[in-house]
């Protein structure tokens, strides 16, 4: 399962340099699948939709400080519980129930994040 900002975000920016993926972005901000990670080329997004890596996507909110689920892997695989839960100030980092996903998955997302 991925984690996701709620509405409840206060912007701190607390939770973006805790992220190991880099999927974590100020509101309006694009994002790409290689900020931040060792990819490069095609890279296949949940739904079987392909981008070019350093292809800018648009942004998951315009106002709040966003996660991108395809880059989220809850920190598994370098830390014992999120990372962006564990310093948020207002608890606003929860997992979100629209991207379920179980410890194999991933651990295979950080994976491919970081070859």
């Amino acid at each position: 399962m991925a984690i996701m900002i709620t509405d409840d975000c206060i912007n701190c920016g607390a939770c973006e340099p805790e992220c190991p993926n880099n999927a974590i972005y100020e509101g309006g901000v694009e994002w790409a699948i290689s900020d931040g990670t060792s990819i490069s080329g095609p890279y296949e997004l949940k739904g079987n939709h392909v981008v070019d890596a350093h292809d800018k996507l648009k942004p998951v909110s315009d106002d709040l400080y966003y996660i991108v689920p395809d880059k989220c892997t809850e920190c598994v695989g370098f830390h014992e519980e999120p990372q962006c839960a564990a310093v948020c100030p207002v608890d606003c980092c929860v997992p979100d129930p629209e991207h379920v996903e179980n410890e194999e998955i991933l651990l295979l997302r950080k994976g491919s994040l970081h070859l």
